[in-house]
Formats: structure tokens, C-alpha cells, sequence
């Protein structure tokens, strides 16, 4: 599940960023109002985590600006804003749930995962291409029916495949969304890690999802 994270105090953003992505989210982070509604606008997250106080425009203009345009990316304020008054606000402007800092992690973990169990339309929910399957609210994988055994890192990379799906991802992105880290050109840890999902989602199967786009990074997409 790709998340995005408006925080524009680093330190909060960074432990956001590494506790979901440890628990198996997708995590971008913006510092500003403006570069927040940039990135919300490709339509590309699940779930949107919105500060209301930020540099640039705020949090609720992030949010009617989605809505304007047709997104409807599920939206949780986490603010230190408490009054009443706020909340009625946030949620009257189309958010699905409004969290008050100071806040136990825990606590938002659960609101995320329950706003995931809705089952709103307009939450992704599963991923297929040709017969294998992600369910992103089970968390588990199946290819021809049979069931994969893959670990919350193969699933991150998994997912993030599937959900660009015919794009070839560069070894920077990949890094980047799913260890949530910069670029080491002395690293290889994408490569094993594209190996050994192979081993799990291909092997066996005459038909290979994951392809290499040599020298531009990988791709997953059924052969025609």
C-alpha cells in the first residue's frame, strides 16, 4: 500500500516513515503544503497522511484541492490541532479520520489499517496481472492459485511491481519507495532482492512476470 506522509517537522516524518515502512507500507514524504499536493495529485497513493500547519498552503487546501480534481485518496489529518472545531472541519471537508499529536503509534497504525477495511471503492484493494494475485488488505500472494511465501520486504517489492505494472523501475526508485533510502551506486541490494523474488513468483511457471530492461532497472508485465 503506497502512502504519502505532509509533515513538514523532519524527525516526526522520518520515524512515520520508518514504522510504516516496517510494518509493509509504500512511504513518500513531502515537507511543504505545495510539493504534498504535487505529489497527491498523480493519483498515485492509497492513503494520504496530511499535517494541517505547513509551509506553502495547508492541509485542508491539500485536501479540497483532491477532491476538486476527482481524487479520492482516503485522508488522515495527524495534527496537533485539537480543537472540536478542527475536526469537524477536516472531516466535513472529506477526510476519513483526524488523529491528534501528541499520538501512539500504534493507535495510528490501527486507524490506517482500519480505514484500509472499509472496503471504499475507491481504495485499491488487490492487484493481479496474468494469474498471479496480491491481496493488499490479506497480504498474501498467489500465483496460478498457489499461494506464495514471501516476507513483508518481498511483498513491498512485490506490490510496488504490480502497482506500475509496464513501467520499468529504476534501481533508485525501488530503492528509494521500498527501503526508503538514497541511491548507493556500491550496492547491489536491489538486484538480490529482484533475484530472490523471482525464485518465489517465477520459477516453475513457463510464462517470467519480472524482466529486466538492461541498464534502466526492472519491469513486471505478461508477455504477449
Amino acid at each position: 500500500m503506497r502512502l504519502l506522509i505532509v509533515e513538514d517537522e523532519k524527525k516526526t516524518a522520518e520515524v512515520l516513515r520508518k514504522g510504516l515502512t516496517e510494518n509493509g507500507y509504500l512511504v513518500k514524504t513531502a515537507y511543504n503544503g505545495d510539493a504534498g499536493l504535487q505529489l497527491a495529485l498523480t493519483g498515485a497513493f492509497d492513503l494520504l497522511v496530511l499535517d494541517i500547519n505547513l509551509p506553502g498552503r495547508d492541509g485542508w487546501s491539500i485536501l479540497q484541492e483532491t477532491r476538486l480534481k476527482g481524487i479520492e485518496t482516503p485522508v488522515l489529518f495527524l495534527t496537533a490541532r485539537d480543537l472540536v472545531a478542527d475536526r469537524v472541519k477536516g472531516l466535513g471537508l472529506g477526510a476519513d479520520d483526524y488523529l491528534v499529536k501528541p499520538f501512539a503509534f500504534s493507535e495510528l497504525l490501527a486507524r490506517l489499517q482500519a480505514i484500509a477495511r472499509r472496503g471504499k471503492t475507491r481504495l485499491l484493494t488487490a492487484l493481479q496481472v496474468a494469474d498471479l494475485e496480491l491481496d493488499l488488505v490479506a497480504r498474501a500472494a498467489h500465483r496460478n492459485g498457489k499461494r506464495l511465501d514471501l516476507s513483508t520486504r518481498d511483498f513491498a517489492l512485490l506490490s510496488l511491481l504490480l502497482r506500475r505494472q509496464g513501467e520499468v523501475l529504476s534501481r533508485e526508485l525501488i530503492l528509494e519507495q521500498v527501503w526508503g533510502i538514497n541511491f548507493d551506486t556500491r550496492t547491489n541490494v536491489v538486484d538480490v532482492a529482484i533475484r530472490r523474488l523471482r525464485e518465489k513468483v517465477d520459477k516453475g511457471h513457463k510464462e517470467a512476470l519480472i524482466q529486466t530492461a538492461r541498464g534502466l532497472g526492472y519491469v513486471l508485465k505478461a508477455q504477449k
